[in-house]
């Protein structure tokens, strides 16, 4: 079931495509063929998921954008949704966010160099936020200083999703005191890209190095931190639909080997205690589920309590994630600690995602803060 409750036709039917698509071009069999290969996922692949798309949501129509309905985050919420199930790999989520933001504050010029390309899945920009632990600085990791006619940036970024794969980094930075973001090319002098291991196989990291890097003044979008927090909100929220997407399929797969695996003569998911505890499995994915729902629609319509409903939905997510995880695992026993079952692949992208984008703790931190409860506290 859609972690979306009342789809339009419209919705409906570009879910059920998307569905389709990844079921026809890389289903969760296929994705372990790219586990070894450094580039992690195929360039065609790519543009083939753009033409559906899948880049295009959060992007201005005048840009090159579009999206179904008059909920763009809601229809990249349905995507995301089934990269969850699937183990997908790809930059939807950084990218989507990037773009959306590139389409609101990116110079005129460039944003018509960029974003046809980029919304075409023929380049990739990533977004590049997090400090030297993972964690939310409002840009404090990178100086942004002028230069004669632009601008130089120092400093480091971590997790930084397909930046190896990617033409373009959007680098949180700050400016003269100001949070901004900037369009970075990665292939420009001072950029130094160090890939990372992962614990999602289906993914790729990176830590970026910025030493001096010239860009042109056009280069730097001037948003503010609440545009840097508008994004926050935005990643968090498809990176809670993926989990979501991730929980009911490892669910799914669980209730199936309950009733199939037998022990003693009956079905194991036939024994008291296994009822209750996946009854209780059951309730935690619906209530995720809601959670979920109510984020896309908070923050997709950019409502007043968008920040606190981000914040508890990301935080009730994330956490439900890695529980269920660790009890389908144990439920399966023996076999779901093998290499050929699926189910450790959907464990890893449950509990990367529970660190992406702020963990559990650091988000309801943030709900207190907002209440004047207490002190920020690193992601």
């Amino acid at each position: 079931m859609s972690i979306q409750l009342d789809l339009t036709d419209d919705q409906g039917l570009y879910r059920e495509t998307a569905a389709r698509f990844i079921d026809a071009e890389l289903p969760r069999s296929r994705t372990r063929e790219w586990h070894e290969r450094p580039d992690g996922f195929d360039a065609g692949w790519l543009a083939k998921s753009a033409e559906l798309g899948w880049f295009s949501m959060l992007v201005a129509e005048e840009d090159g954008g579009g999206s179904v309905s008059d909920n763009p985050l809601a229809d990249a919420a349905l995507v995301a949704e089934l990269l969850g199930s699937h183990v997908q790999p790809g930059p939807f989520v950084p990218m989507n966010v990037a773009l959306g933001s590139c389409s609101r504050h990116l110079a005129a010029e460039r944003r018509s160099a960029l974003l046809p390309a980029a919304v075409a899945g023929e380049q990739v920009v990533t977004w590049a936020w997090a400090d030297d632990h993972g964690g939310w600085d409002l840009g404090a990791g990178v100086t942004v200083e002028p230069s004669g006619a632009g601008h130089l940036l120092s400093g480091s970024r971590c997790n930084v999703a397909d930046a190896a794969q990617a033409a373009w980094l959007l680098v949180t930075a700050t400016l003269e005191g100001e949070p901004v973001q900037v369009l970075v090319p990665t292939d420009a002098p001072g950029v130094t890209v160090e890939p990372l291991a992962a614990l999602d196989l289906a993914r790729r990291f990176a830590s970026v190095r910025l030493d001096a890097v010239e860009v042109p003044a056009d280069a730097v979008l001037r948003g503010g931190s609440d545009e840097l927090w508008r994004l926050l909100r935005q990643a968090a929220v498809l990176n809670a639909a993926e989990t979501v997407g991730a929980m009911d399929e490892l669910f799914t797969m669980t209730v199936e080997y309950a009733k199939s695996r037998t022990a003693f003569g009956r079905p194991i998911g036939s024994f008291q205690a296994l009822k209750h505890l996946m009854a209780d499995l059951a309730l935690s994915v619906e209530v995720a589920k809601a959670a979920a729902s109510a984020t896309i629609d908070a923050v997709g319509l950019d409502r007043e309590d968008a920040p606190e409903v981000a914040a508890m939905a990301a935080a009730a997510v994330g956490e439900a994630g890695n529980e269920l995880a660790q009890h389908c695992l144990q439920i399966h026993g023996g076999i779901g600690y093998t290499w050929e079952h699926d189910l450790h692949l959907l464990m890893r992208r449950i509990q990367s995602n529970a660190a992406l984008y702020g963990t559990p703790s650091w988000h309801r931190e943030q709900l207190c803060r907002l209440h004047h409860l207490g002190e920020e506290v690193t992601a």
